[in-house]
């Protein structure tokens, strides 16, 4: 097993991770990962902090140091088709050739141009879950364009069918997100991370203008729908960390745990329990959703053995299921202030 780790972008935050991590022997820490530069593009996620290329130097080395590898995220859904234009095209070769040079062990992507731009590149091309591979035939592809890892697409979390067929599909690495709390099958999935795409980059760079939206409609949407329906958090496709060796049975051995937004205790508590394999508590203390309901709703994990079999199995047809319901009903408590 390799566990990938959520990095806030910060250069005490990686020594915090990687102290921790030394302190208790955990041997499947494996890689960091953290925002480039919103100067050369956005990413699929809120970023905290974006190191620039001395910093990023600097904390490649450190990691090496400690046999971490270090990842750039650079996974934006959209730029405005600035990628397409001559401008574009030097910048973005400017920074991998920085990042190369950086000594950065690999950079994450979901725009299929910018995977071929780094077929040459020494650096590992790794495929975001923002590029939706649901399918052994779109992990081929991207293997085809030079992926050397691909993350899937998180609906396909708990089936198993779909997950092996693209483990014999491909000989590149197949990584799972074993904690994000997003909407199974969320219809605003797309809608929101392009706007992230665009928030996360700067208006110094010709592809993005800067956006003042009165809100974020997703967000707000996608609490209140599992607040009213609170089956909806059993029903995303999160990973216990008892249920990992499941998928190692089926040929998937990396692990990523999501969340560089969040605070360096989370991501420490996050990495302890993956990487141990256990977990006594509320479950949703270790998914990257939104912190209202974490702090609304109670989830036993320990509740939840045996349903990964479940889950299997499962023909996703919830309206003819309903375990999703049941369980929730036994596992889900809400907390009283």
């Amino acid at each position: 097993m390799r566990l990938i780790l959520p990095h806030p972008g910060h250069f005490s935050a990686l020594k915090e991770i990687i102290a921790n991590k030394e302190s208790k022997g955990l041997k499947d820490v494996w890689e960091v990962y953290m925002a480039g530069s919103p100067e050369v593009m956005g990413s699929g996620r809120a970023t905290l902090y974006a190191p620039l290329i001395e910093d990023i130097k600097e904390q490649t080395a450190y990691a090496h140091q400690h046999n971490v590898k270090l990842n750039i995220a650079m996974n934006a859904s959209c730029f405005g088709g600035y990628h397409l234009t001559l401008e574009g095209y030097k910048v973005f070769k400017w920074y991998f050739n920085e990042l190369n040079k950086a000594g950065v062990d690999g950079v994450t992507v979901a725009e299929p141009y910018l995977v071929e731009l780094l077929r040459d590149s020494p650096m590992e091309t790794v495929i975001s879950c923002v590029a939706h591979v649901d399918s052994p035939q779109r992990a081929e592809f991207f293997e085809d364009l030079g992926a050397d890892a691909i993350t899937v697409d998180t609906n396909i979390n708990r089936n198993f069918e779909v997950l092996e067929a693209i483990t014999k599909a491909v000989n590149c690495d197949i990584r799972v997100i074993v904690n994000e709390g997003c909407l199974y099958k969320c219809p605003f999935r797309h809608a929101h991370f392009n706007l992230f795409s665009h928030i996360t980059a700067s208006s110094l760079n010709a592809q993005s203008q800067p956006l003042n939206t009165f809100g974020d409609y997703y967000f707000d949407k996608c609490i209140s729908i599992r607040v009213r329906d609170p089956a909806q958090i059993t029903r995303s496709p999160w990973i216990r960390p008892e249920d990992m060796k499941e998928y190692e049975e089926i040929g998937v051995s990396d692990f990523k745990i999501s969340g560089r937004a969040n605070a360096v205790n989370w991501i420490i508590n996050c990495m302890d329990a993956y990487s141990q394999g256990t977990f006594d508590g509320n479950l949703l203390e270790l998914l990257d959703c939104p912190s209202e309901l974490r702090y609304m709703f109670q989830m036993d994990n320990t509740l939840l053995d045996g349903s990964i079999k479940q889950w299997k199995n499962c023909k996703k047809i919830c309206n003819e299921c309903h375990y999703c319901d049941e369980l929730t009903n036994k596992v889900l408590r809400v907390i009283k202030k």
